[in-house]
């Protein structure tokens, strides 16, 4: 059997009723490693309000932060994946274990070949037809994510979750985005043009307040809202970088291994942010200062982070403080050194922020 071909953002559901992210486009030849977004009621019940879902196939709970994880580690453990690089178990699918699979860019044209006929739908319309025309792309480079790509969305509440594929792509609508919230009579507004979306909200990150966020966030150019005044909502609009197909190159190495050298705190300087918008970000870095860490921290030639906070965080020549960890990546190709900022104990005190 053709091996599945799938990528950063594309949808797998397995028959337990499990669906999975398929995370990064770095995989073993069998398997893809995936984050567990969302589980039938049929196994899995929430307390969390903001996690039920009702839709076509039935209700379905989302998981936040790690509970996904630990809930495939405890009942579904044939879903964890041996991560060579890293010798140790992570959350994926075997290519044998998958049940269906579903791509933001196919789920989209099938929605826009109908009538809208909800507001949600309608709204996705006018946002895609408006962002298409003014930027010359095409609703092909584009697609959907989260509930719109399971047919759980409610109509009065969910959000507008585009993918948008492709680096040359990307630029043109970051671009477009720009010239759009400087024009006050826009449809689209820049969701983070001010501080007001973050106050009075709880703040985890140790070492980036919420201030710095909201301007990183700013910047960024893909965050934006729809308000439409005939319904009287805003929609939260986002844009997700996906690299086109020929963009995509695997990076999963079995001779290679990745082994943590400790905990580091560092000025550097931006040297390459080709992949800054993508998942996993990778920042080219020479490094400036080492404030605290280990031997090796001097020769970091890269930040790896698997997190969204920290995608398109910075750009070309900018000087960041960064905090995370320091792995040591060991192959038949050479060695290196990286910060890494992803899931683990400390996650609230890393930190990726452009300063000056």
């Amino acid at each position: 059997m053709a091996a599945l071909r799938l990528r950063d953002r594309d949808a797998i559901i397995t028959k337990e009723g499990l669906i999975f992210r398929v995370f990064g486009n770095s995989h073993p030849s069998d398997a893809y490693i995936c984050d567990v977004e969302y589980a039938s009621s049929n196994i899995f019940k929430s307390a969390n309000p903001k996690a039920y879902r009702n839709g076509e196939q039935g209700v379905f709970y989302k998981f936040y932060e790690d509970e996904g994880a630990k809930f495939v580690g405890a009942y579904y453990p044939h879903h964890l994946v041996f991560h060579e690089m890293l010798q140790s178990d992570v959350v994926g699918v075997k290519q044998s274990n998958v049940d269906e699979s579903r791509k933001p860019n196919e789920k989209l044209q099938e929605i826009m070949g109908k009538k809208p006929h909800d507001e949600l739908m309608k709204a996705l319309h006018v946002v895609l037809n408006f962002t298409a025309e003014h930027s010359g792309l095409s609703t092909r480079n584009f697609g959907v994510f989260g509930s719109l790509l399971h047919d759980f969305y409610h109509p009065q509440f969910s959000d507008l979750d585009f993918t948008i594929y492709g680096k040359e792509e990307l630029a043109k609508l970051r671009e477009t985005l720009q010239e759009t919230f400087k024009d006050k009579r826009a449809v689209l507004k820049n969701e983070f043009e001010n501080q007001k979306l973050v106050e009075g909200k709880p703040w985890r990150f140790k070492n980036f307040s919420a201030k710095e966020f909201v301007l990183h966030q700013q910047r960024k150019l893909i965050y934006a809202v729809f308000n439409n005044r005939k319904s009287r909502r805003i929609f939260k609009t986002e844009f997700e970088p996906v690299k086109d197909w020929k963009e995509i190159f695997n990076e999963y190495d079995s001779r290679a291994k990745i082994f943590q050298k400790g905990w580091v705190k560092m000025i550097a300087r931006i040297t390459d942010d080709n992949d800054a918008p993508f998942i996993p970000s990778v920042y080219g870095i020479e490094p400036l200062l080492i404030m605290d860490g280990l031997n090796g921290a001097e020769e970091a030639v890269r930040i790896v982070s698997y997190m969204e906070e920290f995608r398109l965080h910075a750009f070309k020549d900018e000087k960041v403080y960064v905090e995370g960890n320091l792995e040591e990546v060991t192959s038949p190709k050479g060695n290196f050194h990286q910060i890494t900022l992803t899931y683990c104990p400390r996650y609230y005190e890393q930190a990726l922020k452009v300063v000056s």
